[in-house]
């Protein structure tokens, strides 16, 4: 007895079905892995010996009679210099402000010539602590200003060495003269000029004859000389520097400065993803035979931002985890941190 065209046509369809998920089943790729545990090794990496050159890189802009700070060079006293208006213009010469005073010995603070006092940063007489920005002053020209971050200002720190200037789609690159420092400075203040002097009529003595004295003609009192200056605002951290005479600038326009603050040779180098920190203290984690971490302390110089310096804690010869070890995590609802 035959099948019955219909029943056929069924079973047919059931094996294609069948051979259709068999043939899915087994061309489907391996499953998504899940994300590593964190702190999991996902590479290594050793020390090396190279030149290094430290360099910081800001985002600046060309600015009208910018203002920057002068700072204490020395710790102790500082006296301020009644500094008067000079109505002809910007000095030719520096202009001494005042000085601090240490073991009874003045060391001196002068306004670059090209500037102008602008303001007292802290009051007279203060004690004060070498690198403490104490004046406020104003350049006369244009300069490139670059605002600084708090990882830019620890990574300069240690002074400023070379600074080099591009103007976006202008003049560039060229040498770029620092002015003053580069710290916050609060509102400067121009101190109140002198007390009128009200002159004192000299005594009259009665005539010979017996007639009154005439009565002395009243005297006006001196006005004090009215200061045009304009105390100078509050600023971030901030780098001020004046390009080489004869450079075209347009107010506005963009800038980049890159400023190499040290260079140093042959120094012991790991590459930045292997270490915790930046500047001054760090650590990294050292892997034994075993594989397993051990977190150490050591002490970074400078940085390209590709290798930093390894000042202390290592021999060279270790092998590093990388990513480096990561910072606990906060606590929470009174949990200790993991």
């Amino acid at each position: 007895m035959g099948v019955p065209v219909n029943f056929r046509l069924i079973i047919t369809a059931l094996t294609a079905a069948t051979v259709v998920a068999g043939c899915s089943t087994s061309s489907a790729g391996p499953p998504v892995p899940g994300l590593a545990e964190r702190g999991s090794t996902m590479t290594t990496a050793t020390l090396s010996r190279k030149d290094l050159t430290t360099k910081v890189s800001l985002k600046g802009k060309v600015t009208l009679s910018p203002v920057f700070g002068l700072v204490a060079p020395v710790d102790g006293q500082v006296r301020y210099l009644d500094v008067k208006d000079d109505k002809k213009g910007t000095p030719t010469k520096p202009t001494r402000v005042g000085a601090v005073w240490a073991a009874g010995k003045p060391t001196h603070i002068e306004v670059p010539a090209g500037s102008t006092f602008s303001g007292r940063l802290v009051d007279d007489k203060a004690t004060v602590t070498v690198g403490m920005p104490v004046v406020s002053a104003k350049f006369g020209g244009y300069a490139i200003v670059a605002d600084i971050d708090g990882a830019q200002a620890y990574a300069l720190a240690d002074g400023l060495g070379v600074v080099r200037a591009q103007i976006k789609s202008g003049p560039g690159p060229f040498d770029c003269t620092p002015l003053g420092t580069t710290a916050a400075l609060p509102p400067g203040t121009i101190p109140d000029p002198p007390a009128p002097v009200v002159p004192v009529a000299p005594a009259q003595g009665l005539p010979t004859d017996g007639a009154a004295a005439p009565a002395p003609a009243p005297q006006q009192p001196q006005q004090p000389e009215q200061d045009s200056r304009t105390p100078s605002e509050s600023t971030g951290m901030r780098l001020v520097c004046v390009p080489p005479a004869g450079t075209k600038l347009i107010n506005g326009a963009e800038a980049t400065l890159e400023v190499v603050t040290a260079e140093a040779k042959q120094v012991l180098v790991a590459p930045v993803e292997a270490v915790a920190g930046k500047q001054g203290a760090g650590k990294v984690d050292v892997l034994d035979t075993n594989g397993s971490r051990q977190t150490k302390d050591v002490v970074l110089g400078g940085t390209d931002g590709a290798v930093v310096e390894i000042k202390s804690g290592l021999t060279g010869t270790e092998t590093l985890a990388v990513p480096g070890p990561d910072l606990p995590a906060p606590k929470q609802d009174g949990a200790p941190g993991k």
